[in-house]
């Protein structure tokens, strides 16, 4: 892997970037290596407004941690009144609906929207400590009701729009919430997706919520229970927008965020305000290199941690522009968002590899008709991309002069840990390069030790950061179990992965993404690689599956580009490529044709449930987070065919 090509920061970039030579970035991570907490005070400082500060820097005792303690803050005012002198004027959100209705709000406008429906909340009887669940289409009100939950001290949960009824109330009732803000539908591919159905369906069950506070956004007619549901208009009607921020410890829990756990139970993932604002408010700069006059564009969801860290508080915390667009990428066809960049004069766009592909898959005629020459930085989440996929983006959407980067982090760690510095850092294709300042990272074995540059192991952090996991809401044994008993003291990241001969991190995947074959660990992501540099191939899923004599054998989960292709042989053609790319003992046991493969709805390819289709015929697992149940039915019947 080492040996890709590599793509040194232009020295017109590298001149005008937060951080500009590769010095400059080992300095960085020198000083917060030596002195951490001198290190992060002087982040903190910089970085975020404090009513008061901390009596010290951060409090390890593993596995929990504390992060500048004593001190108090509000993670509303850093995004919003702090600009109000400055930036009052300035676009925070640039707003297009999937039906193509558009909205710009200033930060003044913003900040009076939060104001007003954090007394509304308020005059709900939501206080300090409280819990609120926000499940709402991709409005800025779902930004506006984060905000105004974290302005007094709501914890909220937001729940991805497209969450059953089911998943919605598994997640009330862990968080034992008090409030769910919804609107009554959203816009998704043309049709309604009708959010205060489910939440009917889900409060039934949940007697700990009091209050439903419906925004009206597509006008369909829904029910109202009385005295528990109100119209979102209703309720402000003469509401003041003078609202003072409550003064929050730093370790006031901000948000609760569920991920799917393996078993299917899912996980309330708690991040805390003081340390978590500090992080992704440096991340912005450090990893997006961002400007006064940039306009930012982060496509994920904001119930997703990407959303959340890059879309609402680092951006605003940072006083970016932000767009935020409520549909598809393909309604109502595939040149959407290159014409919301075009339109709006994008500067920077964050999306994820498995968008990028199906991208590629259309081809390169959508992005050609529109004017991407705003575009000055890309990046990538969520998943390692492939070395084909970056190229292609770097060449197709980037024209080559656009710096990518792929940042690795996850929901625990609540902002990026391991990304390219873009005016400091050599790109390689495939890479997420090198760690933050401040992150000890590291590839090591079973027992721990360190691994060889160029071997694969197990990726740990070693030193606790501000925006790390708290803990799991009312769990805190199964987080101590999950995170930090195969190493104690150590964050186990999960993931596999290895370090170049340039200290350079490649992500393999999840450790659970690695196969045995005949004695050879071999990464899902290798082989998935060489699948899409194959010119046929738009994506790829390998997985293992039982095999009596090798232990495991490869099977791949292929989709085309378009074209006239005849399986037969072009299975043939695959099984050598890979053996050609890798070795002969990578050579795939069986190729299945897919027209799609079963994604999350954050956009991540759902191996788990392919693994069960190869070894079992059918799923049985947690599909709670599945965006289409009718593509692994097919795939499953389509082994009943074979």
């Amino acid at each position: 892997m080492s040996g890709s090509n590599t793509y040194p920061p232009a020295p017109e970039f590298s001149a005008k970037a937060h951080v500009g030579s590769l010095d400059a970035y080992l300095e960085l991570c020198q000083q917060a290596a030596a002195h951490p907490e001198e290190f992060w005070a002087g982040q903190a400082e910089r970085e975020i407004e404090w009513f008061e500060k901390w009596s010290h820097v951060f409090e390890w005792r593993p596995p929990f941690v504390k992060w500048f303690v004593e001190a108090k803050l509000n993670a509303s005012h850093n995004c919003l009144d702090r600009h109000l002198g400055k930036r009052g004027s300035k676009a925070a959100i640039i707003f297009e609906g999937e039906p193509g209705d558009k909205r710009t709000l200033t930060y003044a406008e913003l900040h009076s929207e939060v104001c007003r429906f954090a007394n509304v909340l308020k005059g709900r009887g939501l206080k300090p400590g409280d819990r609120a669940i926000v499940y709402m289409p991709m409005v800025p009100e779902a930004v506006v009701a984060m905000l105004a939950c974290a302005r007094i001290g709501v914890t909220h949960s937001v729940v991805f729009g497209g969450f059953s009824a089911e998943a919605l109330k598994a997640r009330i009732q862990d968080l034992d919430a008090h409030a769910v803000i919804t609107a009554d539908a959203g816009w998704r591919r043309g049709k309604e997706v009708r959010l205060k159905d489910a939440v009917d369906e889900a409060v039934a069950e949940c007697p700990s919520v009091s209050s439903v506070i419906v925004h009206k956004r597509t006008g369909s007619a829904v029910s109202m229970k009385e005295g528990r549901d109100h119209w979102w208009h209703e309720l402000e009607e003469g509401v003041t927008a003078e609202c003072p921020a409550e003064r929050l410890d730093a370790e006031h829990p901000l948000f609760v965020l569920y991920t799917s756990g393996t078993t299917g139970k899912p996980k309330g993932i708690l991040h805390t305000t003081g340390g978590y604002m500090t992080y992704v408010t440096s991340t912005m700069k450090w990893v997006f290199d961002l400007k006064e006059d940039d306009v930012f564009w982060c496509s994920a969801d904001i119930g997703w941690v990407t959303g959340h860290s890059y879309i609402v508080y680092g951006p605003l915390s940072a006083g970016a522009t932000c767009i935020m667009y409520e549909g598809a990428p393909d309604h109502p066809q595939w040149d959407r968002w290159w014409e919301i960049i075009a339109r709006y004069k994008a500067t920077i766009f964050y999306t994820s590899p498995t968008a990028i592909r199906a991208l590629i898959k259309q081809g390169e005629a959508w992005p050609a008709k529109h004017d991407l020459s705003s575009l000055r930085l890309l990046g990538s989440v969520g998943e390692p991309i492939n070395p084909a996929a970056w190229e292609w983006y770097y060449r197709v959407i980037g024209k080559e002069r656009c710096p990518i980067v792929d940042t690795w982090w996850q929901t625990e760690t609540g902002g990026i840990l391991i990304a390219p510095m873009p005016g400091a850092v050599a790109l390689k294709p495939g890479s997420g390069t090198l760690p933050m300042p401040g992150i000890l990272a590291e590839v090591v074995d079973f027992d721990g030790k360190p691994v060889a540059r160029g071997a694969e192991g197990f990726l740990i952090i070693k030193r606790p950061w501000p925006s790390m996991i708290r803990t799991i809401w009312g769990d805190p044994e199964r987080f101590e179990q999950q995170y930090f008993s195969r190493i104690p003291g150590i964050y186990f990241t999960g993931d596999a992965a290895r370090q170049d001969e340039d200290g350079y991190f490649w992500i393999l995947g999840r450790v659970d993404d690695v196969m045995n074959v005949s004695g050879h660990r071999l990464s899902t992501m290798e082989v998935e690689s060489a699948l899409v540099r194959h010119p046929a191939v738009a994506e790829a899923a390998v997985v293992g599956k039982p095999h009596e004599i090798t232990g495991q054998a490869v099977c791949c989960f292929v989709t085309l580009k378009q074209g006239d292709w005849n399986h037969h042989e072009l299975a043939q053609e695959l099984r050598k490529w890979v053996a050609h790319e890798i070795g002969a003992f990578a050579r795939p046991d069986e190729i299945r044709f897919a027209d799609a493969l079963p994604k999350t709805r954050s956009g991540k390819i759902m191996r788990r449930l392919l693994r069960e289709i190869v070894t079992t015929h059918s799923v049985e697992g947690d599909v709670t987070t599945l965006e289409d149940l009718g593509v692994v039915t097919k795939l499953a019947s389509q082994h009943d065919e074979e």
